[in-house]
């Protein structure tokens, strides 16, 4: 079960970090409507839905694969300082993630006071962890 396992950790990450990828980029185009507008309306549903349906549920099946294949070889994943600094990074993405999922909130309410430049900044917060997370596990420098 392994390979099985391992193949759908990967489907789980890369749909998990599409949508952390790309929520940041709709909250940049939020950020420069005006409330209430027809484009604010619509960013709503298309935050709330990336969210919900894919975001969510694709972070919470990237946990369960990964640490499924955790407990495939408990003693060898134990002792593998990558992986340690690898959940130390998925740890911070999913704080990063609470902090979208809070954010998604804010905009439904009409009350984000951040600016475009603001979520162009957070965006590289995943892609950063992104390239840090891929090096650890395929690297495995340590």
């Amino acid at each position: 079960m392994y390979l099985w396992y391992k193949a759908l950790h990967i489907i789980s990450v890369i749909s998990w970090m599409a949508g952390m990828l790309y929520l940041p980029r709709l909250f940049v185009y939020h950020a420069n409507c005006k409330k209430k507008s027809e484009a604010s309306e619509m960013l709503k549903i298309m935050e709330r839905r990336l969210l919900k349906i894919i975001i969510n549920p694709a972070m919470i099946l990237s946990f369960v694969f990964g640490i499924l294949i955790i407990l495939s070889d408990v003693s060898y994943y134990m002792k593998s300082g990558w992986l340690h600094t690898k959940l130390l990074m998925v740890l911070i993405l999913t704080a990063i993630h609470v902090y979208l999922a809070k954010t998604v909130k804010a905009f439904a309410l009409d009350q984000n006071n951040k600016s475009d430049k603001f979520y162009r900044i957070l965006n590289e917060g995943p892609t950063i962890l992104m390239i840090i997370i891929v090096i650890l596990v395929v690297v495995k420098p340590f």
